[in-house]
């Protein structure tokens, strides 16, 4: 029986990237169905609801996402859709590859880092958010756990030894933030010491945003809190070209939710010159994740075959293509 696929295409450039990733999919002779339900502006606008129930309900039976980017109204009251469906299906480890491709605008070579962060409390998981009614006062509420942080750090420790990485880097900023990134510090250190064949450091956050700008090939596998993986996250995605090369996949114990990272690019959406790569490569972590891992090698190497030579290749690649004709690229290469 074919595994069924929930899609998701998104908003912006979102319906181009993610049909290009899939007749990519098609072309490996993965033999998926597709079931396509709406969330983000697009079901806003057709059902009034960002995160409609029959999407959710989809993502329930089929257990596997590929999705666009999704929008959500800035400063009008919306929660966000990426937040909503981690906490809902309780994705809680976002895994972000960053790898480096000859013939990517990128400003390093041989780059080969993966950020492994918490994905539903801490800051970032909107918790107590508060404006006063004079608008004088703003809060939000940051809540770590020793269940959440356990979770976390033993998967991104297990990822590494599965994947025969080398070192882990406990990223945090326990000086200042004694209680939250404290525990999440001291949890951390326990579990490590389960994994005495891995090398552990441990960096404050902004030394390691400096150091990955300096000197990132000291980094392996990054495992951090939600608001800072956030941002290191998308940092390391400007060392191999930026987001348009970096996938995402958002896991849990019973789903997983495989994405593009970036916006939906409301100013190239509908002229077919989105660089697809992102959406490629999160098509990639689905089928490793479903391990599917020959097609998956395959597509790699097609993409980036068709990236080094670079003969149709989009403008971010510093080429003149189309989506479409890159798409046909990858495909031809396969």
């Amino acid at each position: 029986m074919s595994t069924i696929i929930t899609v998701i295409k998104g908003d912006g450039i979102g319906p181009s990237i993610v049909d290009a990733a899939i007749q990519i999919l098609n072309s490996a002779g993965c033999d998926f169905c597709y079931e396509y339900v709406d969330a983000g502006m697009v079901a806003l606008e057709k059902s009034g609801q960002l995160l409609p129930h029959s999407t959710t309900d989809a993502i329930t039976r089929n257990k596997i996402v590929l999705k666009g980017p999704l929008t959500t109204p800035i400063g009008e009251g919306f929660s966000s859709v990426n937040v909503s469906l981690r906490q809902i299906f309780a994705l809680y480890a976002n895994v972000r590859p960053v790898v480096s491709f000859v013939g990517a605008k990128a400003r390093y070579e041989n780059i080969n880092i993966i950020t492994v962060r918490e994905n539903t409390e801490g800051l970032y998981s909107s918790v107590g958010q508060f404006v006063s009614k004079d608008g004088e006062i703003a809060e939000a509420t940051s809540i770590i756990t020793r269940r959440a942080s356990e979770q976390i750090v033993t998967f991104a420790f297990e990822m590494a030894l599965r994947d025969n990485r080398k070192k882990v880097t406990i990223v945090h900023k326990a000086n200042i933030l004694k209680s939250t990134s404290g525990l999440f510090l001291k949890i951390a250190r326990e579990i490590a010491k389960n994994y005495p064949t891995i090398e552990t450091n441990e960096m404050i956050v902004d030394n390691a945003c400096m150091q990955l700008v300096m000197n990132p090939h000291q980094f392996d596998v990054i495992v951090t809190t939600n608001l800072f993986g956030d941002i290191i996250s998308d940092l390391c995605a400007d060392l191999v070209g930026g987001l348009g090369m970096a996938p995402g996949a958002n896991i849990g114990k019973d789903y997983a939710i495989f994405e593009a990272v970036h916006g939906g690019a409301p100013d190239i959406a509908g002229k077919n010159i989105a660089n697809p790569s992102s959406m490629i490569l999160a098509a990639v972590q689905m089928l490793n994740h479903l391990q599917l891992t020959e097609p998956a090698e395959r597509i790699t190497h097609a993409l980036r075959e068709t990236i080094r030579i670079g003969d149709r290749t989009t403008p971010d690649l510093g080429g003149t293509s189309s989506t479409t004709d890159f798409t046909h690229a990858v495909i031809s290469r396969l």
